[in-house]
């Protein structure tokens, strides 16, 4: 059975604007290539609620899992979550138990639960919570569809939640070979090399160290035999 399949929606005007630097959608990657899901699209969009609505539909349609970041905290350009309920078609509220978790962690703080506090509540229907480790407002799942915090501490602990309950597949595996020959040279022999083995994923990356100029060939895939038998055949056809 093939490994199940992933997307990515960043959410946020910083990330577009260069404010801030994205780094879950790279721990996201990291993370379901252990776990051994395909990510095989991210998009960014703004904190726009059509944008966020179209992408959310987009990406639900055609993957297994939706790993969206972003826009669900307590001030007004927070929007993920109305959206979201909005392309399932589904109410949203503040929910009660959501609403309890959030009250017990500002009361132990001292810290009024205002009402900008309470909107990190809102959840649509049907959905289930994602528990949040880092600071209790969580995040949630809906169909397939797991919406989480964009802050990089709080989106990885909130990850590592959703991704325990979802069946591990075959984890990719990769083999590279670095060569210090141009991609030009090599390319001609290394796309005949490709069509030998459609059950593996090959790339070329160009690189400039120290002023050396080569190529690193990477050889991708879920069995760790047939990845060894690939890179010994590579390596004998360019030595």
């Amino acid at each position: 059975m093939p490994n199940q399949t992933a997307a990515m929606l960043v959410i946020g005007d910083e990330i577009l604007s260069g404010r801030t630097r994205d780094s879950n959608m790279h721990h996201l990657a990291m993370s379901l290539t252990e776990h051994g899901l395909v990510l095989a699209e991210a998009r960014v969009v703004a904190d726009d609620h059509a944008a966020i609505v179209v992408g959310v539909n987009a990406l639900r349609g055609a993957y297994d899992h939706v790993f969206t970041s972003g826009g669900i905290g307590p001030t007004h350009d927070d929007i993920t979550a109305e959206a979201v309920a909005a392309a399932f078609g589904v109410p949203i509220t503040q929910r009660a138990d959501a609403m309890a978790l959030l009250s017990v962690h500002y009361e132990r703080q001292g810290v009024p639960f205002n009402e900008a506090r309470q909107r990190m509540a809102r959840i649509p229907d049907g959905a289930v919570l994602i528990d949040n480790p880092v600071s209790i407002a969580p995040g949630f799942s809906l169909g397939n569809v797991h919406v989480m915090a964009g802050v990089p501490r709080i989106f990885e602990a909130m990850l590592a939640g959703v991704l325990s309950g979802i069946a591990h597949g075959k984890p990719l595996l990769s083999r590279s070979l670095r060569m210090l020959k141009g991609e030009g040279e090599i390319a001609t022999s290394f796309a005949a090399f490709a069509a030998l083995y459609p059950d593996l994923s090959m790339g070329s990356y160009p690189f400039n160290t120290n002023g050396a100029f080569g190529t690193n060939l990477v050889i991708r895939g879920t069995d760790a035999d047939r990845l060894d038998a690939a890179l010994l055949a590579l390596q004998a056809l360019l030595a």
